[in-house]
């Protein structure tokens, strides 16, 4: 066998080898060994139990408090699934799936701080009806 039809066979017989990469290169880092996940797991777990915990045994008087911890809990669970199981850093895919995700972040936090001021507005702005006018509308 010559070596350019070995070359075309691509290395290891994995088809052929059109860039001159290895098959597998790609995918070398995407890949989490059994102890990440089973931290990602570990820590899912503890972040989703803290939460019921507090809600089940109000064991913050404040309702507001308790809502605030559950949000930052939920964020936190939110980078860790990112993390752990997405496998996303500033180093996968030469930084463009963070970049993406922060791209995400930002039109997402814009669309709902616009839909929260909207509504506000709207509710603010609105003229009251006091209760003369419904009964009267009500005819």
């Amino acid at each position: 066998m010559s070596a350019d039809v070995h070359n075309i066979a691509g290395p290891a017989g994995h088809g052929p080898d059109l860039h001159g990469h290895d098959a597998h290169a790609h995918g070398e880092g995407s890949h989490g060994t059994f102890q990440s996940y089973m931290t990602g797991f570990v820590l899912s777990v503890i972040l989703t139990v803290i939460p019921f915990w507090l809600v089940m045994g109000n064991v913050l008087d404040n309702s507001l408090v308790t809502t605030l911890v559950i949000l930052a809990l939920g964020g936190v669970q939110m980078v860790v699934h990112v993390i752990y199981f997405l496998h996303m850093s500033t180093k996968s895919e030469g930084g463009w799936t963070f970049m993406s995700l922060i791209f995400t972040i930002t039109v997402v936090v814009i669309m709902l701080a616009g839909s929260v001021w909207v509504m506000y507005h709207l509710n603010h702005n609105m003229m009251p009806m006091d209760a003369h006018d419904v009964m009267n509308n009500a005819r």
